[in-house]
Order: structure tokens, then sequence, then C-alpha cells
């Protein structure tokens, strides 16, 4: 088996340190940095589908990721000397006043797992945040999560600040979580409502072209 397959597996089964080793290994052997990027997101893309289908969970998904990003530190310094460009930029975050975050941490590496560039605000973010962060970092998205049906309302206004700042044109507004739907997502004038990680991915790569 190459070890471009071996990568992939490795990440699937969620061995970090192998995979952070065999990542060194081919950089070392002259395979070219998009192909270990591939083998990555390969294994990451097989992971999302399954979890899509229920046949692994959180945790498997948790430590696949944990995988990934092992293996993307040795990999990063090379592709940015390589030229080799992230598909598009998300900014995440909770929305002000919830405090979850398993759900948005999720959806993060799933997007990661995409080949998306994500900055990570946290949780209790407030509209302004979101949308100096997306100004900032040039970002395509601004995906934001709620737990509470009493902190949902909130992304009603982080439309509004993008509305105000002027930047509404340029930026996909993404919301997800437990209360939210797609009623919901239409009623604000968010741009997309997805029902699980796997599926804010796939609709953020797709924002993104």
């Amino acid at each position: 088996m190459s070890i471009i397959n071996e990568i992939s597996e490795n990440l699937q089964k969620g061995k970090a340190k192998l995979v952070k080793e065999q990542v060194q290994t081919a950089i070392d052997e002259g395979v070219a940095s998009k192909d270990i990027l591939s083998a990555l997101l390969d294994g990451m893309n097989v992971i999302g589908e399954k979890f899509k289908n229920n046949e692994v969970y959180v945790p498997e998904v948790l430590v696949a990721a944990r995988a990934m990003n092992m293996g993307m530190q040795v990999l990063k310094p090379l592709l940015a000397s390589d030229g080799v460009q992230a598909k598009g930029k998300v900014c995440i975050g909770t929305v002000q006043g919830d405090l979850h975050d398993i759900g948005k941490n999720l959806v993060k590496m799933m997007l990661e797992g995409k080949g998306l560039e994500v900055i990570d605000l946290g949780t209790d973010v407030s509209p302004e945040a979101f949308v100096n962060a997306a100004i900032e970092n040039d970002c395509q998205i601004i995906c934001c999560s709620a737990l509470l049906t009493t902190t949902m309302g909130v992304m009603g206004d982080v439309v509004k600040a993008a509305e105000d700042a002027g930047i509404r044109d340029k930026v996909k507004i993404m919301i997800g979580g437990a209360p939210v739907s797609e009623e919901f997502c239409r009623m604000i004038g968010a741009d997309c409502y997805t029902s699980d990680a796997a599926s804010a991915a796939d609709a953020a790569v797709e924002l993104c072209k």
C-alpha cells in the first residue's frame, strides 16, 4: 500500500502519531505537498460521509480530526512555500450569550477536512466580532452556531451587522444548531442552514466556489 493510502487509512482510524510520522516520511520521500494534503482530506471526507450516514459518531470524528491536525502541523509550512491555497476562508463562532461549543467544533473540523481555512472565534461572539473577523481575514463565509432558543435571535443581528458594515454582498452567512431551522434561516435573511456538521462543510465548499 502506498504511503498516501496509508495516511488516509490511519487518519480514519484516528492514529494521530502515526499520521504525523507518515506525513513526514512522505515529505522526505519527495511526495508533492498537494498529494499529501489530498490524502488527509480524503480520509476526513470518508469520516464525514460515515458521520452523515450514522456509521460513526462524534468520538470517531474527533480522533480523526486530531490525526488530521497533527498531519497538517507538519505539512502546513510546505503548503505555504509550494503556494497551495485553501479553498476558502470561513470564520465560525457560537453567538453572543451562548457558551456551547461541541457543535461548532465539529463543524470547524469538517470545514478544515474539506480544505477550508477556519478562523475560530470561540463562544459568546458578538455580531460585531463576527463581522470584524470576516473583514480582517477576508472571509467568504460567517458561520453562526446557537444551541439555545434564547440566543438564536442573535443570528439575525449578525445578518444586520453584516448589512450595516456593507459586506453583505461579499459574505455568505451560514447558521446551525439544535433550535435553528430552514424557516428561521429564511426569516432572518441568512444564506444557508444545514442540520448537521458534514452537510455544513459540503455547503460551505459550494458557497466558496
